[in-house]
């Protein structure tokens, strides 16, 4: 077989330019490995790739979205020890360049993916890396969270969002959410202390006499000044967008860093990510899995920015 389905962005505009057909498969070189994708993940960059350009901008459309991907090992190329053909994987290779996970097959190379642990389905898989690793890098690598500390985490419901939540309580944190009032259950089952509904009250009221260690922020907009306002002078803002220039200079002036952060591919923090699925600490919320085929549905549902947790394509 040398051709294979997938969704292709004809160019850009709305859900509707996410097209089923059929191209070429394609074939992993030296380092690579073949995976049979059996799911895909969809993050907001995706869909903001397929309305305005992103980070891949105009002059690459047509293109084959998506970055999570979960699946079963077809072929290995040259070089490749520590896989085998049968070995079930998940990662986000590639990134920010897009290894088309809106496929049937992908190829990238073997060491940006970890085995997918049994206890996860192909669709919980495939929800995990790109959000979880945004989550550690910003939480672990950037913030240095640790025990006792306190951090906000905005959007806690979200594809990022709930994943932050949980790695920040398995590092120990007080976890403090933004969600709406609809979603707490949800977001205290995730197990954070506090949850604040964004809608009828201004957080920063409620914590600017308790202020936070870390804020986790995947909003940003004006969200990223008033976060600055409830956090401890040499705290950190998490922005995995970039910060308002106003939000900067406040933090500047009171030794909070307050750096954007952009999420890379990382075996090794993946491989934590995955040990604390193993360990019963991180499970993975799907909002809806929707088929290949239906990949314009699934942005649709996306774009309503009503979703709890991930939403995956099952593509085999």
């Amino acid at each position: 077989m040398t051709t294979m389905n997938a969704v292709v962005a004809r160019g850009i505009g709305g859900p509707e330019v996410l097209q089923l057909q059929e191209v070429e498969r394609p074939v992993p070189g030296l380092t690579e490995i073949l995976v049979r994708v059996h799911a895909a993940g969809i993050n907001p960059t995706d869909w903001k790739a397929r309305a305005s350009g992103g980070r891949v901008g105009p002059g690459d459309f047509p293109l084959i979205l998506g970055y999570d991907v979960a699946g079963v090992v077809e072929a290995v190329g040259g070089g490749v020890t520590w896989l085998k053909v049968g070995d079930e994987v998940l990662g986000m290779p590639k990134f920010p360049v897009l290894p088309g996970g809106y496929a049937e097959y992908v190829v990238a190379q073997s060491r940006q993916f970890v085995r997918k642990p049994a206890v996860l389905s192909f669709e919980e898989a495939a929800g995990l890396p790109l959000a979880a690793l945004t989550a550690w890098q910003g939480l672990v690598d950037t913030a240095g969270l640790s025990a006792g500390q306190r951090v906000l985490v905005h959007a806690a419901a979200g594809g990022v969002g709930h994943l932050a939540v949980q790695i920040a309580k398995s590092l120990g944190a007080y976890v403090i959410g933004t969600a709406s009032a609809a979603k707490h259950s949800f977001v205290r089952s995730l197990g954070a202390d506090e949850v604040i509904d964004y809608r009828s009250v201004d957080f920063v009221s409620v914590l600017r006499e308790s202020p936070v260690d870390v804020v986790f922020d995947p909003i940003a907009g004006d969200t990223s000044l008033r976060s600055v306002q409830v956090l401890k002078d040499g705290g950190v803002l998490v922005s995995i967008l970039n910060v308002e220039e106003d939000a900067a200079a406040e933090a500047k002036r009171r030794g909070i860093q307050a750096d954007f952060t952009l999420v890379e591919p990382d075996r090794l923090a993946l491989t934590a990510v995955t040990d604390l699925v193993e360990a019963g600490r991180l499970r993975v919320e799907l909002d809806s899995v929707f088929p290949l085929a239906e990949a314009a549905d699934a942005h649709r549902r996306g774009e309503t920015n009503a979703a709890s947790g991930k939403i995956v394509l099952r593509v085999a």
